[in-house]
């Protein structure tokens, strides 16, 4: 608000004030002649005290300002990252918390062997979580049923045995391979990708857009030179 027209709205301010404290008088039966020095007076307190209320809460205003053009949009929750799931503690799971970020999807077994990726993915998960970076984990039994546990048990596995602190989702089929209907998020990473997982521990690399997706094989190792270069790549987006 500048100069000119924060002394018009002080003006305004003033002349309601004055017509309250007329017509309030008016009502008590006040002689014109006070009638008219009390408005003197009221207008004259009004033109004073106005501006300084007005300076004092000049800095509350300046940072209600700044807040406001400060703020960031909510982000936008990419269709490939709008999917509801449960954690294999029962707690609701929505993808689109992970838009902006860097996400590795991989199907999970505890009796396969490539189990001991469990050690890798949580380790860059540990390295690169705080610049965007989160592993989010699928056990699943399709192949060689080597994850034939409840969610109580895979939870308890990946807990004492890896120290998995990354969230993992309930059991669920990444393939028509047990009758058990595929997950529409695989089928989704199925498309964007043109590759199925041929065995556990398969991994997709989905960028900040939510639309890039990368995809590894089984035989391809978190730590991997390979792995690490594609997913400094997508970090490195902003």
């Amino acid at each position: 608000m500048n100069y000119s027209s924060e002394r018009v709205a002080i003006r305004a301010q003033a002349g309601i004030a004055e017509s309250i404290v007329s017509i309030t008088l008016i009502i008590l039966n006040v002689k014109q002649g006070a009638v008219m020095r009390c408005v003197a007076f009221f207008r004259k307190i009004l033109i004073v005290f106005i501006p300084a209320i007005s300076i004092l809460l000049m800095p509350y205003q300046s940072r209600a300002a700044a807040a406001a053009s400060s703020a960031t949009p909510a982000t936008v929750c990419p269709a490939l990252l709008d999917q509801q799931f449960k954690s294999l503690q029962g707690q609701a799971q929505n993808f689109c918390q992970y838009a902006g970020r860097v996400v590795v999807v991989v199907n999970t077994a505890s009796y396969c062997g490539y189990t001991e990726q469990y050690k890798g993915l949580q380790a860059i998960y540990d390295k690169y979580k705080e610049r965007g970076l989160v592993v989010v984990g699928f056990p699943a039994n399709d192949f060689g049923k080597q994850e034939p546990g409840s969610n109580a048990e895979v939870a308890d596995f990946c807990e004492r045995t890896y120290k998995v602190k990354f969230p993992m989702i309930e059991k669920t089929s990444v393939v028509e391979a047990t009758g058990m209907k595929v997950n529409p998020f695989y089928e989704a990473l199925f498309k964007a990708t043109g590759q199925r997982p041929k065995w556990n521990f398969h991994k997709y690399v989905i960028g900040r857009d939510g639309q890039t997706v990368q995809s590894f094989g089984s035989r391809v190792s978190p730590d991997s030179l390979e792995f690490i270069a594609e997913l400094e790549k997508q970090l490195a987006v902003k």
